[in-house]
């Protein structure tokens, strides 16, 4: 099989890549990413590599070009900043999407498996479990939130104009592992925020006493691994159609505040922390806008029945240890092994 992977270095990328590797039965992977990591350093080895923005709208008759002979297209493309410049990101999140599809279509690849989110969801309950049918009308006060709606609508009519094509979008909760440590915190604390002092709070060092947190932050995740193991399963089974992807335990603050070595927790009012949140991101103190917040205390707990059913998808690292390794990774600044600096 031949796979081509967009968005192919990163979290999910560098996973994707590990878990089409282990599988015979691919035998050549393509790679798309803005910057071409160390090719001869792993996962990056053995994958035939593209610079490619899939924002310009040049990039779809490269793209076409190159999907072409394609058993299946992953688009894992996106990105988390610069989140003070939306336009920016819509580029790529909405109109990166839109350019994929249209070369997916122009090229007459058999399937496409695109990442979608938990994000993508309109509010829900946290103390029962919806499936795959709950509306994907995202949060309005999350761009990340508003862009996964935007797709999954743009995923909607590309599956009504392209029947002969297979749709799939998964749909997972919050994605670790250690070696996104460094990306991590990048992205969501920001390049000089330190980390290292998270050392001092983790067992067996000195312990929390309390953990200040919102008792509406319930919210799932899962490993990296696990994530592309669902990936790699949908395309060895020609499976069609949105697939909640998430591993156990529900996190929620007592076993939140028990991976972070806190003796206990204590509430704290939501609009509290919403407000220090949108106040440190706007003087640029840190970089998580409070959408974010928004999404851990308002998208609905998912049901992952229908990827265990389908799929025969299960997952190999429970939701806590997926949590402590990344944060093990924030404090360590991991990086993905021997990746080397991207090459513009």
């Amino acid at each position: 099989m031949r796979i081509v992977v967009v968005g192919a270095t990163g979290n999910v990328g560098t996973a994707v890549l590990r878990r089409l590797q282990a599988a015979e039965e691919v035998t050549e992977i393509v790679g798309f990413a803005r910057r071409t990591p160390d090719v001869s350093a792993e996962p990056y080895a053995g994958v035939s590599w593209y610079p490619l923005d899939i924002g310009e709208t040049t990039a779809v008759p490269t793209m076409t070009r190159l999907f072409a002979g394609a058993d299946a297209v992953i688009h894992l493309g996106w990105a988390l900043q610069p989140n003070h410049n939306e336009p920016a990101m819509r580029r790529t999140n909405v109109s990166g999407t839109a350019h994929v599809l249209a070369a997916v279509a122009a090229a007459k690849v058999p399937q496409v498996v695109v990442a979608s989110s938990v994000g993508a969801y309109s509010s829900g309950p946290k103390h029962r479990r919806v499936n795959e049918s709950w509306p994907t009308g995202g949060l309005a006060t999350s761009h990340y939130s508003r862009y996964k709606a935007i797709n999954e609508r743009a995923l909607d009519d590309f599956e009504k104009s392209h029947t002969g094509i297979i749709v799939t979008r998964l749909r997972p909760g919050l994605i670790f592992q250690r070696d996104a440590g460094a990306e991590v915190g990048g992205l969501f604390l920001g390049r000089h925020f330190p980390t290292r002092w998270l050392k001092a709070i983790r067992p067996p060092s000195l312990r929390l006493p309390v953990l200040p947190l919102p008792s509406q932050a319930i919210f799932q995740a899962v490993h990296a691994d696990d994530v592309a193991d669902a990936f790699w399963r949908a395309i060895d089974r020609r499976a069609r159609g949105a697939f909640n992807i998430a591993a156990e335990p529900v996190l929620n603050p007592a076993n939140i505040a028990e991976t972070f070595g806190a003796r206990s927790t204590i509430p704290i009012r939501a609009v509290v922390v919403r407000w220090a949140m949108a106040v440190s991101w706007h003087l640029r103190i840190q970089a998580t806008d409070p959408g974010w917040l928004d999404i851990a205390l308002n998208v609905p707990v998912m049901s992952t029945e229908r990827a265990r059913r389908i799929l025969d998808w299960e997952p190999q690292v429970s939701s806590t240890d997926a949590l402590a390794e990344i944060l093990d990774g924030l404090t360590d600044r991991s990086n993905y092994p021997a990746s080397g600096p991207l090459r513009g």
